[in-house]
């Protein structure tokens, strides 16, 4: 009994030290892209970044918005020129762990306490 605790303490011990990897200056610049469900349909968005401007290719609309970097891996993304309201709130993006070509994040608006959670792949 004493044998099988001994061996939870230290599978618990050695599971909680664990830590992401997180190399997000990677991802400050290239071109990325990003697939979600959009009406049960798969649709890609690719933009471009670069340390403060990201430019959004999405069904044949292209959209610009500043990036402003709270920390290496968190940035605040606003329109540049919104069309409605909606495309005025700025967005909260946090990359949660990173992989050779692709991260994964968490975003939701400015303010708001509802995130969603996402992948982008760099393409370059």
């Amino acid at each position: 009994m004493k044998r099988s605790i001994l061996i939870f303490l230290l599978i618990m011990i050695c599971t909680s030290c664990y830590s992401p990897d997180r190399d997000c200056s990677r991802f400050k610049t290239g071109t990325f892209e990003f697939q979600t469900y959009l009406n049960g349909e798969m649709v890609t968005s690719t933009f471009i970044r670069n340390d403060s401007i990201e430019i959004d290719r999405f069904q044949e609309r292209v959209d610009t918005s500043s990036v402003r970097w709270i920390n290496d891996c968190e940035y605040i993304v606003k329109n540049k020129n919104p069309k409605n309201m909606a495309e005025q709130q700025p967005l909260h993006i946090k990359i949660l762990t990173t992989k050779k070509d692709s991260y994964t994040f968490e975003y939701g608006l400015v303010g708001e306490t509802e995130k969603q959670r996402g992948m982008v792949r760099k393409i370059e």
